[in-house]
């Protein structure tokens, strides 16, 4: 099978170039990203629909990739507790070769076939979850076991590729196929495909979170305040909304901690 991401790519003689041409090489690739995702936006609205009716009901977002992509599950899935300020283990990134591969590569775990399921196993997954392959070739062995034993029970299922007609793109339920090409190096998938599924996992995290309320107007209300910079964000969110001073709105901030329910309880004591 060709696929389309191993294809040589469209610029050689790539050690002559000089550093100007290099990255306005990257660059001009890189613009073609998002254009091949707008030609997706109908998949990945489909799957967020499916994934959020799970979701009310009590079901988790799951994501398993190996490599580039499997760290990329684990950062999108990170950030959702301090950023919606949603439980830890609604939203999980799972690597191939564990916590050990998102620093370093453990070599052949992505080619494990059962290991996927064993991993997703270990969190008593069930039919109201949601799995999200993410394997830029499609062809992952880790992924792909684990995309079948879900399917198998039921579960919705997710596929964010970047070569159409691959095992993951017509496994996966709800196949998300952004057709980004060749890369700037030649297979070097952390480039172009690496962006592409980084830009698809922020819309479905973001979309999904805002669905399911943790968004208001365009504020992040419910964010964890860990750090200065959060609470003086979350102060000066509390003090616009309610037309009081920088001074109360902190008071208010640190009283009830979040910006929802410093809003709310100064609203309900009016």
């Amino acid at each position: 099978m060709n696929r389309v991401t191993e294809n040589n790519s469209r610029y050689n003689d790539l050690e002559k170039m000089s550093t100007l041409e290099l990255v306005s090489n990257i660059n001009k690739e890189d613009q073609t990203v998002a254009q091949a995702i707008a030609l997706e936006i109908p998949k990945i609205e489909a799957f967020i629909d499916a994934a959020y009716e799970k979701m009310l009901a009590g079901g988790r977002l799951f994501y398993l990739g190996a490599g580039t992509s499997g760290r990329l599950g684990i950062v999108d899935a990170s950030e959702c507790p301090p950023t919606f300020g949603v439980p830890q283990g609604m939203v999980v990134g799972i690597i191939a070769g564990g916590d050990q591969a998102i620093r370093k590569a453990v070599e052949f775990a992505e080619d494990n076939t059962t290991q996927g399921w064993k991993d997703l196993e270990e969190y008593q997954v069930n039919d109201k979850d949601i799995v999200v392959g993410i394997a830029a070739s499609g062809t992952t062995p880790y992924v792909l076991g684990a995309i079948a034993e879900a399917n198998k029970r039921g579960m919705v299922t997710g596929g964010i590729t970047c070569n159409p007609g691959t095992s993951l793109a017509t496994s996966a339920k709800f196949p998300m196929v952004p057709l980004v090409g060749p890369e700037f190096v030649t297979g070097s998938t952390r480039m172009k495909s690496g962006t592409a599924q980084k830009l698809v996992l922020n819309m479905i995290s973001t979309a999904l979170m805002i669905k399911l309320g943790r968004v208001k107007g365009n504020r992040m209300v419910d964010m964890q305040l860990s750090n200065n910079k959060l609470v003086d964000r979350g102060t000066r969110m509390v003090a616009e909304e309610l037309g009081i001073d920088y001074g109360k709105a902190a008071g208010l901030l640190k009283q009830n901690g979040s910006v929802r329910k410093a809003v709310e309880f100064y609203k309900a004591s009016r």
